[in-house]
């Protein structure tokens, strides 16, 4: 069964033409380093090796920005098959990508500015726009890959459809008005983060002057903000509740928080969490009663007109 994939090709979608014109996706992750045999079944294994090299390349990088630069290199060169299908933007603002079946292994291009390569046929191109909420939420982040499997028979209809408008229902969402005013939250306090209470305390986690700390990858799902503590002794995870089933939340930060502990923090570095909702929920409060080191946060949404 084939699995769907979004790859960003360089930062601003530059390498698109390109990769379109000569029918390859790419990687740009540790230069000079030809990975051919060098991939573990297990992505852990792989960046156990690889992170290091990454850092000797990047010495004033983090451990957070290894484990990210190495798990998507080995998903994308290695973890997604021959078969599965990718989808990337076509440019910078466009709201299209391009699609395309994965037709070959992974190949190393020493004289090349991308090294990292894999051989694919883009055969179409589909629009964001006629996406349903939640896979454009999903598919939105500028990080290099995220997997987008769990929309597989949304993905299938457009691409055999372009024009279509999909609506899908999530049996995890018990107040759908709730999850509709969130969709935006995220993207809210990701644009005001300099503005917010916690942003006095946190940054949210960058990469080359690019924000990724916003739908950070894990593998059990995308953290919707992933934080660092001005003075660098705690990771904050940040999931929003979006009218979901308290349960659900819980168990969801719960696992990215483990994520985090084992794969991205330092040794002496915290790990906690923040849940934002827009009103109080007694369940949620009393899971967390006997949690550690994750606090429930509410938003107040005000809205005011002005005479001219």
């Amino acid at each position: 069964m084939k699995n769907y994939y979004k790859v960003m090709l360089g930062r601003g979608s530059q390498f698109a033409d390109d990769a379109k014109a000569n029918g390859y996706f790419s990687a740009g992750f540790l230069r000079d380093i030809d990975l051919t045999n060098k991939f573990h079944e297990n992505w852990r294994e792989f960046n156990k090796v690889m992170i290091s090299l990454w850092l000797k390349q990047n010495p004033d990088k983090t451990r957070i920005g290894a484990g990210l630069a190495c798990g998507q290199l080995w998903t994308s060169m290695y973890g997604i098959k021959v078969g599965d299908i990718v989808l990337s933007p076509t440019g910078q603002g466009s709201g299209s990508l391009m699609v395309g079946e994965v037709l070959g292994d992974y190949e190393f291009y020493k004289d090349n500015d991308l090294q990292h390569r894999r051989k694919i046929d883009w055969f179409t191109t589909i629009n964001r726009d006629q996406m349903s909420e939640a896979l454009k939420h999903s598919s939105g982040g500028i990080t290099t890959v995220i997997d987008l499997t769990k929309y597989r028979e949304e993905l299938e209809l457009l691409i055999e459809h372009p024009g279509v408008q999909i609506k899908t229902n999530d049996d995890t969402i018990e107040d759908p008005s709730v999850f509709a005013l969130e969709k935006h939250l995220e993207d809210f306090l990701v644009h005001n983060w300099a503005h917010t209470d916690l942003g006095k305390k946190y940054d949210i986690f960058t990469l080359d002057g690019e924000v990724v700390g916003q739908q950070y990858p894990s593998d059990t799902g995308p953290i919707d903000i992933l934080a660092v503590r001005k003075d660098k002794k705690e990771i904050l995870v940040i999931e929003l509740k979006r009218g979901r089933i308290s349960d659900v939340v819980v168990g969801q930060i719960q696992r990215y928080m483990g994520y985090v502990k084992d794969e991205l923090a330092e040794k002496e570095q915290k790990v906690s969490g923040i849940i934002i909702g827009l009103e109080d929920d007694l369940r949620l409060r009393r899971a967390l009663s006997v949690t550690q080191n994750i606090k429930f946060m509410t938003y107040e949404v005000k809205f005011k007109l002005n005479n001219k």
